[in-house]
């Protein structure tokens, strides 16, 4: 995927990807705990440092990659199992990936990382990155992180509007579609390791 070319499909379908990752709607009822325990929440920060680290991670974590001499398709595997693991999570309701973090600003810890940009972002990130133009995934980010803004400062409008079913039914739903997407990454990229593997005469 040398050059930049933008499409409109590859955006959007980067932008779901991540949209489904980052999971703002399974968010609002945890947001809404923390701001009733902590006080307003910082939108614009919040939302500028998900940016930063996001785009950080997607430029930088492929030299990273490299020095430790992994390959792209590899990460991509190994992503869409985890990608695999959380829309299992979200489907089922049972909690497998557990935060304990150190307590401090609510804004950093634990909202824009690891809820935001976390492990899961990052590992999307670099997946996706396999299939689809940096462009498209950059504007994908641009896009979800103005959503991230939108709902941290709307955020009791939000579970207001969709009421505790509806939370937990859009939750459902996303991680059935979270679940198609790890089923394509992975097919997708252990095709293209299976070619690389040398053929034994």
């Amino acid at each position: 995927m040398l050059g930049l070319q933008f499409n409109l499909q590859e955006m959007f379908s980067a932008f779901m990807v991540l949209f489904v990752v980052i999971d703002l709607i399974g968010l609002t009822p945890i947001l809404i705990d923390i701001q009733q325990k902590t006080g307003p929440i910082n939108a614009a920060k919040a939302s500028i440092f998900s940016l930063t680290l996001m785009l950080a991670f997607l430029f930088l974590g492929d030299l990273l990659l490299k020095f430790l001499n992994v390959d792209i398709q590899s990460f991509a595997v190994a992503g869409a199992l985890v990608i695999f693991v959380m829309a299992i999570e979200m489907i089922l309701g049972v909690e497998i990936f557990k935060f304990d973090g150190p307590k401090g600003s609510a804004t950093l810890v634990p909202i824009v990382f690891p809820f935001i940009a976390g492990a899961g972002s990052f590992t999307t990130l670099l997946s996706i990155r396999a299939v689809y133009n940096v462009l498209n995934i950059v504007l994908a980010v641009i896009l979800n992180v103005i959503l991230v803004y939108i709902v941290l400062k709307k955020v009791t409008i939000l579970e207001r509007f969709l009421g505790k079913a509806g939370v937990y039914v859009m939750r459902k739903f996303f991680g059935i579609i979270l679940l198609a997407i790890s089923v394509k990454l992975f097919t997708t990229n252990i095709w293209s390791l299976i070619e690389t593997l040398p053929v034994r005469p």
